[in-house]
């Protein structure tokens, strides 16, 4: 059985984003129908268009056509959902989003705006992971050599977008099983940008940015990327207080906390002023033994680590075959393809690649209309409720990052999500400050037998559970799938490890820094210089939208079969889902980008310049972009062509203001943003009214700034502001609601089996990123 086996999808979507949800759609059984117009989708030269579009079936319309657009709105009669990048999308073919949903109640419409519904700020309103990047703050605040803006070779914020968004659409299905209506979702570029880039933007709104000057390896010393006595680079995922003073002592720094600068605190060697001669330190330490060394060394103390690989090599990992990672078909316009397969795992409804990207028109006069009969709309009036899944209740075990984000993320869609950590708190919840918000606490001792079986009660009423362990540990703690259906056989499990349970590296532990470093990231963002660790935790941050999406799955399901499943991913599926346009192979593929230290794009037509304030980033148009790009700026048009055209377009900019030659740019038809500090993106007023912070007071004084709404609904929309729990906050609360007794709550206080604290310090860590 498939899990959206008979979910109905049109898909008018061009671009990445839109495609992507189309393309999990269809990996979870769903048909659907890729509309392009005549002129097809602009991407389809692209190298990741085999991907983001298999298992689809694709139709011609023409808007000139009166029969098409006939056809096309008889289909979506039928249709469960549509996805569309917004307005203007929808306006081609004669849709208005507000009036289509009220004549469709049971209808989803999925818009994916580039930017924000109804503005878009550079010229066009082009789909630029780059341009986005810029003006939302992710290129300033990376770590760098110089402390200016550096650019990521991969266009991760439109992979985060197609992933938020298809998280946001199938939370839209769950709450049409229970209410009978659709709604419209709305998931625009910034609010991918909100979810990817969480850390960033939990900041104190009125202090100064960071100084990212802190070299290509970030500011963590232990966490990081480094480079042994032999020349071989490799990383290392010590992490949190534990494996942090582990890692010193295995390299011979077990006493560096006793330096004055320190204070007898490890933790203060993330204060700014003293990252850089703690970091020498560290890489004086490493030079001293070749990389196999360290490896083994860590390895044994139970330190995530990793060699640094080729981007080139990772589909041919043998552990990435074992995870079901690698596919293979045969494309209609290129011939053999070998792709990532699904990062998703459910045991019930499993995915499936269904088969490749259609050729343009490939289903023309071939496919019949739907049925609207099952899609009229409903006579009840509709519930509105504070978030999609709200009523569900969510119990999440994962320390760390990963897991936890994947509770807020959760949280904000409306569930109830109770944050599962040991007696003394999840080691890393002060450092991950803005990946626990949302949730309530219970600190519970669950090698205890007696807090185990008020666990088994919190699960008896629980509608799924997330663990983020080692594999092996929840059944040495007896909450392992097999124990836990026994009592509540409709749960839907979900674990998240980092490379699975079987294959050679299965069972093992590994991190963001790790599966970077493994899967080739870093040395293409490096490129032929040393390995650059991205500042944002693109592994975790992006498993944590994966596993909420295989909560929605499984959800959705268990509402139209009772059947609960146990379903996992990995944070190397993650990594391999992120490379998907750079690591796809087929005969006759571009080879993908690769950058370097401070990279600034990938052409003069295609970078970020210096202007007298600050930087801009332009995205020419192919073909004629050296015409419009002299038009703006008033050179020569052949200079652009024949001559040094970097220094030539630098020269112009650098005398402009960043407004200025924004304007000049996108006046000529040349998309272009102002490359902004958090601070700047912080104060915009369009972002402002769009909700995208949440501002309150800090228990230190000063105030803290969180990521506001991250999604729209039309109908269930969740505005709260959400607030990392203090340990043990709602320990009582949770369990009485569970049903254990008083006098066993009492118990278990009194013998230490549950502890209970007050709301957490609202007081913000230093950024270990």
């Amino acid at each position: 059985m498939d899990a959206l086996g008979d979910i109905r999808v049109i898909e008018l979507a061009t671009g990445v984003a839109g495609p992507i949800v189309g393309m999990f759609f269809s990996d979870f059984g769903a048909d659907v129908v890729k509309v392009e117009l005549p002129g097809g989708d602009p991407e389809r030269g692209a190298p990741g268009f085999p991907m983001w579009n298999r298992g689809k079936r694709g139709v011609v319309v023409d808007p000139a056509s009166p029969g098409d657009l006939a056809w096309l709105r008889e289909q979506i009669r039928g249709a469960d959902i549509v996805i569309t990048r917004g307005g203007d999308e929808l306006a081609a073919f004669g849709f208005d989003g507000i009036a289509l949903v009220e004549e469709q109640p049971c209808l989803v419409l999925l818009e994916l705006p580039t930017y924000l519904a109804g503005h878009c700020p550079w010229a066009g309103g082009i789909e630029s992971a780059a341009l986005l990047g810029a003006y939302g703050g992710q290129f300033a605040r990376q770590s760098s050599v110089s402390g200016e803006p550096v650019e990521s070779v991969y266009q991760t914020l439109l992979y985060a977008h197609g992933l938020w968004a298809s998280v946001c659409a199938v939370s839209a299905l769950v709450e049409r099983e229970a209410s009978g209506f659709g709604q419209r979702v709305i998931v625009s570029g910034i609010n991918a940008l909100q979810q990817l880039t969480m850390i960033s933007l939990v900041v104190d709104p009125n202090a100064d940015d960071p100084d990212t000057a802190v070299g290509g390896a970030g500011r963590h010393p232990t966490y990081s990327r480094l480079v042994a006595g032999d020349g071989k680079w490799f990383t290392s995922g010590a992490l949190g207080p534990r494996f942090e003073a582990l890692f010193m002592e295995a390299i011979g720094l077990g006493t560096i906390a006793d330096d004055a600068r320190l204070g007898g605190q490890l933790a203060n060697m993330l204060a700014p002023e003293n990252i850089g001669w703690v970091q020498k330190a560290v890489d004086e330490a490493v030079r001293k033994q070749p990389r196999q060394h360290w490896l083994d060394r860590l390895d044994a103390l139970g330190i995530p680590a990793g060699p640094i690989d080729s981007r080139d090599a990772w589909l041919d990992h043998p552990q990435v075959a074992a995870m079901g990672m690698r596919v293979e078909l045969e494309d209609p316009d290129r011939g053999p393809v070998v792709m990532p397969g699904i990062p998703i795992n459910l045991t019930a409804t499993p995915g499936a690649v269904r088969g490749p990207a259609p050729a343009h028109g490939e289903h023309d006069g071939r496919i019949e209309p739907w049925d609207s009969s099952t899609t009229g709309g409903p006579h009840a009036r509709p519930a509105v409720r504070p978030g999609p899944l709200s009523g569900f209740r969510i119990v999440n075990s994962g320390p760390f990052l990963a897991s936890p984000y994947a509770g807020c993320l959760l949280s904000a869609l409306g569930a109830d999500v109770i944050k599962v950590e040991p007696v003394l708190g999840d080691p890393f919840r002060k450092a991950a400050f803005g990946a626990n918000r949302g949730m309530r606490s219970l600190a519970i001792d669950l090698k205890n037998p007696d807090s185990i079986q008020a666990f088994y009660k919190l699960i008896a009423n629980a509608d799924a559970f997330i663990d983020g362990f080692r594999p092996g540990v929840t059944r040495e703690l007896g909450i392992d799938y097999e124990r836990l259906t026994a009592i509540n056989p409709g749960l839907v499990t979900m674990s998240l490890s980092a490379f699975g349970e079987t294959g050679p590296l299965g069972g093992r532990g590994g991190v963001d820094m790790v599966l970077q470093g493994m899967a080739g990231m870093m040395a293409a963002e490096g490129g032929d210089g040393e390995p650059i660790v991205n500042t944002i935790s693109v592994c975790d941050i992006s498993t944590a939208s994966v596993s909420a999406l295989t909560i929605c799955l499984a959800l959705f399901h268990r509402l139209r079969t009772g059947e609960g499943q146990r379903s996992w991913d990995t944070l190397l599926g993650t990594a391999t889902y992120l490379q998907s346009a750079e690591i796809i192979r087929f005969e006759g593929r571009a080879p993908a980008a690769t950058g370097g230290a401070d990279y600034r794009g990938s052409c003069p037509h295609n970078r970020m310049y210096r202007a007298s304030d600050g930087w801009i980033r332009i995205a020419a148009p192919p073909g004629d972009g050296a015409a419009r790009i002299a038009a703006a700026l008033g050179l020569s048009e052949q200079a652009l062509i024949e001559g040094d055209a970097a220094a030539a377009i630098g020269g112009a900019v650098a005398g402009l203001e960043r407004g200025a030659a924004a304007r000049l740019f996108n006046a000529a038809g040349v998309p272009a943003a102002a490359v902004r500090k958090v601070t700047e993106v912080l104060r915009d007023p369009r972002l402002g009214e769009a909700g995208f912070a949440h501002v309150y007071p800090s228990d230190a004084g000063g105030y803290i700034s969180t990521p506001g709404r991250m999604a729209s609904f039309s109908r269930t929309e969740m505005r709260s502001v959400l607030k990392p729990p203090g340990i043990g906050e709602h320990s009582v609360r949770i369990l009485e609601d569970a049903g254990v007794e008083p006098d066993a709550i009492a118990h278990l206080l009194a013998t230490g089996g549950i502890a209970v604290g007050g709301p957490m310090p609202q007081v913000l860590p230093h950024a270990y990123r």
